[in-house]
């Protein structure tokens, strides 16, 4: 917070469980992709999470920074209005104690098909909203990307993925909120020239795909963009939109930066 001060600061809750493991909190469980994990565990141990939100206000007094906190792995309404209820009785609690603070912005990272489709009704309670892409795509798909097996089905520019991410950005500017994205597909040059165009207004990347991300975004107009998202959101299968994007970034003489479909770029082709 006195690093980026005054500029806004998202801190997540715990966000446990899946391919996310602590030594000293373990989990044990059959299927942990659809278990025990990030806002569950919180509200289930309400003794970590109240110390935790304490512990970000408590951080925030005297910082001009903006801390805005977000809740992971949320698949109901009424897991954020138990959330809220502890956020406001910490925020209580420590100004109570006598902190000068600001009560924090509150977002939710929408990762489970089930937020999708009550992303107004979430937005209704929240601040901001935040796509998982990595989970959200995995859940869509129902594909295990670290599965070798079926890796080749986890497909960023499935259809589906695509409508459900539109309609996320449609929510939320319906509701005159934030919206976000993290995970590999916001460092995608491809997928996030369509992800803007959708209308997500911040990009949570890897430093290493900033420059890739940021000479897309500032070559290709946004008008161009916009028509190349509305025709892909006509096609039916997820290598009929790559192509589609791939023969857009060649004509702007971005070649170079086109990605395969396991998400590496392309070497630069000799002629």
């Amino acid at each position: 917070l006195e690093a980026f001060s005054p500029l806004p600061v998202t801190m997540r809750t715990l966000d446990i469980g899946g391919d996310k493991s602590l030594p000293y909190f373990p989990i044990e469980e059959d299927n942990p992709f659809l278990g025990w994990r990030g806002l569950r565990v919180s509200l289930d141990h309400p003794e970590i999470f109240i110390a935790q939100i304490r512990a970000m206000m408590r951080a925030s007094e005297g910082l001009e920074a903006r801390l805005r906190i977000m809740l992971p792995m949320v698949s109901s309404v009424a897991q954020v209005d138990a959330a809220k209820r502890l956020i406001d009785q910490c925020y209580e609690e420590v100004t109570e104690e006598g902190a000068s603070i600001r009560m924090p912005e509150v977002g939710v990272m929408i990762e489970v098909p089930a937020a999708v489709y009550q992303a107004e009704a979430i937005l209704e309670r929240v601040d901001f909203l935040s796509v998982g892409s990595n989970d959200l795509v995995q859940y869509m798909l129902a594909v295990d990307r670290n599965n070798p097996q079926v890796a080749s089905l986890f497909q960023e520019f499935h259809p589906a993925v695509l409508q459900a991410l539109s309609q996320i950005a449609r929510s939320t500017k319906h509701m005159k909120k934030d919206i976000a994205v993290c995970g590999e597909m916001a460092g995608h040059p491809e997928a996030a020239l369509l992800l803007t165009a959708m209308g997500y207004q911040m990009l949570s990347m890897n430093m290493t795909n900033l420059l890739l991300v940021k000479k897309a975004l500032s070559t290709i107009p946004f008008e161009t963009a916009k028509k190349t998202l509305d025709g892909v959101l006509t096609l039916d299968t997820a290598e009929a939109v790559k192509a589609k994007v791939d023969r857009l970034f060649r004509r702007e003489g971005l070649g170079s930066l086109i990605r395969g479909p396991g998400g590496r770029q392309r070497e630069r082709s000799k002629r």
